[in-house]
């Protein structure tokens, strides 16, 4: 699933109470199992100067990106941190934490071939899902679609809510960009 589309669902989901403070956890509870590809793909591409086809064919790959991407994409680690706040009833702990696992449980079916070991410490073993939010290959023709709408739905939630303006705004935000990466999917990327 496309990153601005996890970031209006956590907060649609968890981004209650109607505060700065437990949207902003939402938000960035959504967006940190994909915070280190960012990081890293973003030094890699703009920093290093390293081809796109060597980061994403080989690099994200590698036993070292797989790392990163095992800890911070972990059911168990997100639902043990969920656990957590939700017995210590700490309300920004509980929206960070339960977006972030909504993030991993939405990316799980949804990886063909580049999936990540969502078991982490427990087991390393990877699904490959027969469908993919990105490769038309397997799917991206009805999945990006679907994925834009159920967009739009968190999206009505949040702003039907009254969140505050800079989350409104950022709500806009995420679903202009949506749309721009399901168009992307949709019309510039062609079927292996």
């Amino acid at each position: 699933m496309n990153t601005p589309a996890h970031l209006l669902i956590g907060a649609a989901v968890f981004g209650r109470p109607v505060q700065s403070k437990i949207l902003l956890a939402a938000f960035a509870g959504a967006l940190l199992p994909d915070l280190s590809l960012y990081v890293m793909a973003g030094t890699a591409l703009f920093i290093l100067a390293i081809p796109p086809g060597r980061v994403f064919n080989e690099l994200y790959y590698s036993d070292a990106w797989q790392t990163v991407f095992a800890i911070d994409n972990s059911f168990v680690l997100w639902g043990a941190l969920l656990a957590v706040a939700l017995w210590r009833q700490v309300p920004w702990a509980i929206a960070l934490t339960g977006a972030a696992l909504v993030h991993v449980l939405l990316d799980f079916p949804l990886h063909h071939d580049d999936g990540r070991p969502h078991f982490w410490p427990l087991s390393s073993w990877v699904f490959e899902s027969p469908i993919s939010y990105w490769d038309r290959a397997h799917g991206a023709g009805w999945i990006a679609p679907l994925e834009a709408c159920v967009a739009i739905i968190a999206a009505i939630v949040l702003w039907v809510r009254r969140v505050p303006l800079w989350a409104a705004l950022l709500t806009g935000l995420l679903l202009a960009a949506e749309f721009w990466i399901v168009r992307q999917w949709l019309f510039f990327f062609v079927d292996s």
